[in-house]
């Protein structure tokens, strides 16, 4: 791969085929396909009086997707939805026309000392359905499609690929994949991949034409194929992408919409607290300060 770009730390210089940076979205690419946003939490360990509390807060036009490595969050909704998520498993709300959740340490764990780990995901909506009816989906390692090809541990946390298809309910053409190698292997499936990509590096690392990359680097790709790279030794990589819409995507806080309008009716919406709230929950995220740009 040839004309990489890296914008690590915002100092950019041209060195490949890649924009390389630490999270999603960076200054240089706000999107990649419908994915809006990437957190990497952690590692972090939290001792027994320390704990997640995210109260209630909300969303709009964007499906959320959860997915940890170590440790535990009590997830609770406007729906009345109450999970536990666990490694392995992946948690899907999808806000639409809007929905409120929190996000906590289980109550058993909140006076040990615990790890937590995972990565928490935006997806941006088709503008046809920004407005549909809030869902939430819950599934179990095992019902993750998974495969191993050419020394390669795959698993398809959502979307099709590659002829499998996850069972997560997406609502366009995308994949989110995890790939796992105990060998350095040469990966070669840029033929297979549809729209724009990315790739996320959780452990080890990739090679490109005498370039390496490490650990917590987000590499989009500029041909908007992940053609082919070496993936070094014990590596634990994400690969995630699919079709661009054709209107922009507006972010301001948790909220995603193709227009400034609909972003301005939410804000307005949360401050005057108008949402389903969660049940059994009185506290919540106040909106930011008023003198935040909206992004694009």
């Amino acid at each position: 791969m040839s004309n990489i770009h890296l914008i690590i730390e915002e100092r950019p210089s041209n060195i490949g085929n890649f924009m390389v940076g630490r999270l999603l979205p960076f200054r240089e690419k706000r999107m990649v396909g419908p994915f809006a946003f990437v957190d990497h939490m952690g590692p972090t360990c939290l001792s027994d009086h320390e704990n997640l509390d995210v109260p209630p807060h909300p969303h709009i036009g964007l499906s959320t997707l959860t997915y940890l490595f170590e440790g535990a969050i009590t997830h609770k909704d406007g729906l009345g939805n109450e999970t536990e998520i666990h490694p392995g498993q992946v948690n899907w709300m999808t806000a639409g026309s809007g929905i409120v959740h929190s996000e906590r340490t289980p109550v058993y764990l909140r006076t040990s000392n615990k790890m937590l780990h995972g990565l928490q995901i935006w997806v941006a909506l088709p503008k046809v359905l920004e407005e549909m009816d809030p869902e939430f989906f819950h599934f179990n390692e095992e019902e993750i499609p998974r495969w191993t090809e050419n020394g390669i541990d795959f698993k398809l946390i959502a979307g099709n690929v590659f002829g499998h298809f996850s069972p997560v309910p997406v609502y366009s053409p995308l994949y989110f994949l995890e790939l796992k190698n105990t060998k350095q292997q040469t990966v070669k499936i840029g033929k297979d991949l549809f729209g724009e990509s990315a790739l996320y590096i959780l452990e080890g690392g990739i090679e490109s034409e005498g370039h390496v990359f490490e650990p917590k680097q987000l590499l989009v790709a500029k041909d908007s194929k992940l053609c082919e790279f070496v993936m070094l030794e014990n590596s634990t990589i994400y690969i995630f992408g699919g079709e661009p819409f054709p209107e922009e995507r507006f972010i301001y806080w948790n909220f995603v919409a193709s227009t400034r309008e609909r972003i301005e009716e939410a804000k307005a919406k949360w401050v005057s607290q108008s949402f389903a709230p969660v049940p059994g929950e009185t506290d919540f995220v106040p909106l930011p300060d008023q003198s935040r740009n909206i992004k694009n």
